[in-house]
């Protein structure tokens, strides 16, 4: 099983039952422009600089904006095609690497947008996928917590995400722990601790 593999095809179904107008967890942004973003990622590397750069915001969005009036069966039809044969993203440890938690996370913003949501069931591979991406991007999603971090599923299981003075332990499911890493508020995830721990991790932003 490849996460990345099994989300974008699983965020292609979403956006057809969806349309091109529902709202997601991106401020601002309905289906089209989440695909749009997804497409400019995947298929427009010239033009994808802005989503890591604010000063080539402008490219980024001009590449969003090219998909305006392309039919939205056509946009989700690429998606579901995949990355294009020139891309990098075709190599499966490159894709798997890149797009795991970039189309998991995607997937439910689409998914959660709207009132009325609730978790996918668990999946035992998926989950264990995810608790992977917990622990090994931690350190880059939590870099601003000030205090120490732990991980615990609801089975026990927990990792050390983040040393620091002061902790704060953080409880949910592999993807509801992904989500609020990523800095979704839409995640069902318990923060255990002192009061003073607990507010100062809340007062900084999470992910990249």
């Amino acid at each position: 099983m490849s996460l990345a593999v099994d989300e974008r095809a699983a965020l292609a179904d979403t956006f057809d039952r969806t349309g091109p107008d529902a709202p997601t967890l991106c401020e601002g942004w309905d289906t089209r422009d989440l695909l749009a973003h997804v497409l400019v990622r995947e298929r427009q590397p010239w033009n994808a600089g802005g989503i890591v750069v604010p000063a080539l915001a402008p490219l980024t969005e001009r590449g969003m904006a090219g998909y305006g009036d392309t039919p939205w069966s056509e946009m989700v039809a690429e998606l579901r095609d995949g990355p294009p044969a020139w891309s990098p993203y075709r190599i499966g440890k490159v894709d798997e690497l890149a797009n795991g938690a970039e189309y998991f996370v995607h997937h439910e913003d689409a998914r959660r947008g709207t009132e009325g949501w609730e978790p996918r069931p668990a999946d035992p591979v998926r989950d264990g996928q995810l608790w992977a991406l917990v622990t090994k991007m931690s350190r880059l999603l939590l870099r601003r917590s000030p205090v120490g971090v732990v991980a615990r599923r609801p089975d026990g299981t927990s990792h050390v995400l983040r040393a620091g003075p002061g902790v704060v332990t953080l409880v949910g499911e592999p993807g509801e722990l992904v989500l609020h890493l990523f800095g979704r508020a839409a995640a069902r995830v318990e923060i255990e601790g002192s009061p003073a721990d607990v507010e100062a991790y809340r007062a900084v932003a999470r992910g990249i």
